[in-house]
């Protein structure tokens, strides 16, 4: 199911779009659509986690429960 959305576009980006989709033989409303899924795509559930939840602050120590050299599994499996 669709939902009809009305927004309002400067001129010069309205003839852009007709442009750029005579040129690939595509509609504006399928540019726009592309566009919108394209710059939100990474919001969907699901998606993998790329980067830690929190970041460390630059020159930041690391927790005292960080293993430095020791090996992991020997925290686990003694």
């Amino acid at each position: 199911m669709a939902i009809r959305a009305t927004i309002e576009l400067p001129e010069a980006l309205h003839a852009a779009l007709r442009h750029k989709a005579a040129q690939s033989a595509t509609s504006v409303r399928r540019l726009i659509l592309e566009a919108i899924e394209e710059k939100y795509e990474h919001k969907r559930e699901g998606a993998y986690v790329t980067e830690p939840p929190i970041k460390r602050k630059p020159g930041g120590k690391l927790g005292p429960l960080f293993p430095k050299d020791e090996n992991p599994h020997d925290l686990i499996l003694p």
